[in-house]
């Protein structure tokens, strides 16, 4: 019984062929272009007003260098939304519930900084290993600790994605089977779990939102100590 509640974050295949890639391909198609025109209609207002005022919150405290990253972030922003508020809806698969999906966001994007400040602030880069007046005895511990965290940053990165949506997700599992369960024996009981489970997707929309904002957040902080 327990299993079955797991079951939704396997991913589906049809014919041998996952669904993944179908479930990552959707969200491109579901934004419209932009287009030559002085004025747009409220959808591409609404949609450009969104992705400007983000990109500025993003790198207003980051140095000019970083803001060539802009198109990457904020694609990535709009992109990690967009699947986790589309797996909230009836018969669908959630992507970035795979932690091999969000490591493989991660990984690439958090060596990337790293490589950016060994090349142009080496000096600068390697001294967020050794915080300054450290005492001389505990300069090796202080080492391996400052390592491990620098390389732990990935995978802190694809869990805490994974983590959040897989719990609400076998929250509002569990909490919809117990009103199914309980509106033949106690329809008032039944009615209240409704309505907490109405809350509770409701919750799960803003940490659907909520969390992919704390992924590129993180990785343009990484960014910024590494300009």
């Amino acid at each position: 019984m327990m299993l079955s509640f797991f079951d939704q974050f396997m991913s589906p295949t049809l014919f041998g062929v996952p669904l993944i890639a179908l479930a990552m391909t959707l969200p491109w198609i579901l934004f419209p272009q932009p287009l030559s025109r002085w004025l747009n209609n409220r959808m591409l207002t609404l949609q450009n007003w969104f992705i400007g005022n983000f990109t500025q919150q993003i790198f207003q405290t980051i140095s000019f260098g970083g803001h060539k990253w802009a198109a990457l972030l904020t694609s990535l922003m709009i992109f990690l939304i967009t699947m986790n508020m589309l797996g909230l809806l009836p018969y669908t698969f959630t992507p970035t519930t795979q932690l091999s999906l969000n490591l493989a966001f991660a990984v690439p994007l958090w060596l990337a900084t790293v490589l950016i400040g060994m090349r142009y602030q080496p000096t600068h880069a390697l001294g967020h290993l050794l915080p300054e007046g450290t005492p001389i005895p505990l300069i090796p511990i202080l080492i391996v600790i400052e390592t491990i965290s620098l390389l732990i940053r990935p995978l802190a990165l694809g869990v805490r994605l994974t983590a959040n949506l897989t719990a609400g997700h076998l929250l509002i599992q569990l909490i919809a089977t117990a009103a199914f369960v309980l509106l033949p024996l106690m329809p008032t009981v039944a009615l209240l779990t409704g309505i907490l489970l109405f809350l509770l997707t409701l919750l799960e929309v803003a940490v659907a939102m909520i969390q992919a904002y704390v992924f590129v957040l993180l990785l343009s902080l990484y960014l910024q100590e590494n300009l």
